[in-house]
């Protein structure tokens, strides 16, 4: 797939390459957290410094980032692709995301300032229109960012980078899902459940907010479970070669 360079040089400057890594970085993450850029994907140095119109050294320099995230892999023979979704781990995974969800909610209950609740309540207001457009894209951008809002409440930056690598790679998963046409409902119920966050971590409800991050993340990982094993052979990487979707099982009969 070509990568369409946003990145443009305005007035004959040349961009900083702080904000040439940025550019690449944020563009290539977007690609793949929206299977534009399919799991198990070659990412060519060469290429993309051509596509970009920039050097191989920040691109380098992005791709190092994106592996940092869990989104792109070096192989041994040192070529790069991005990562493959690995089903057979997704059980830590959840367990990981699902803790995660609880710790977060919790600590914003205790930490958050009145800035920090504003800040979750615009990205709540940003995920409720999303559902109401039916935008699946804008869907899964504004969950992650609320619920990185709330751990940025928290007050703790280790979390903090934790959970958004977590959600970073759950986007996929839920990009997956999200293909199938999805039961109205659950956008839904996942904005009441979001209303209920707000509400207790406004009232410093910590007990409330573990009980509403354990349900929340539960949900979730029910769905998406669900899906799975409705969709999925036998095989269970979706890696090089494999489309943007999961491998169905044959009909019978």
């Amino acid at each position: 797939m070509v990568i369409q360079a946003k990145t443009k040089k305005a007035s004959g400057a040349r961009p900083s390459r702080g904000g040439s890594v940025q550019a690449v970085y944020e563009q290539l993450r977007q690609s793949i957290v929206e299977l534009e850029l399919p799991p198990g994907s070659p990412l060519d140095e060469v290429r993309l410094s051509q596509q970009f119109v920039m050097s191989r050294t920040p691109i380098r320099e992005a791709l190092v980032r994106l592996v940092a995230d869990g989104l792109v892999t070096t192989l041994p023979n040192r070529s790069t692709i991005v990562a493959p979704i690995d089903f057979e781990r997704l059980p830590v995974y959840f367990e990981a995301l699902s803790l995660m969800y609880r710790v977060s909610t919790r600590a914003a209950a205790v930490r958050h300032t009145l800035a920090d609740l504003e800040q979750i309540r615009r990205h709540q207001a940003a995920y409720e229109v999303a559902v109401e457009r039916r935008d699946i894209s804008a869907m899964i951008a504004t969950n992650r960012d609320f619920h990185v809002a709330i751990a940025e409440a928290g007050g703790n930056p280790y979390f903090t980078s934790f959970f958004s690598r977590l959600l970073d790679e759950g986007r996929r998963l839920l990009r997956l899902y999200y293909y199938q046409p999805a039961e109205d409902h659950l956008p839904r119920r996942y904005v009441a459940e979001h209303d209920a966050m707000v509400k207790a971590i406004e009232n410093r409800n910590a007990e409330r907010c573990d009980e509403l991050g354990a349900a929340h993340a539960a949900q979730i990982v029910e769905q998406i479970q669900d899906y799975i094993a409705r969709n999925m052979t036998t095989a269970m990487r979706l890696g090089p070669g494999e489309p943007p979707s999961i491998r169905r099982r044959t009909a019978k009969g």
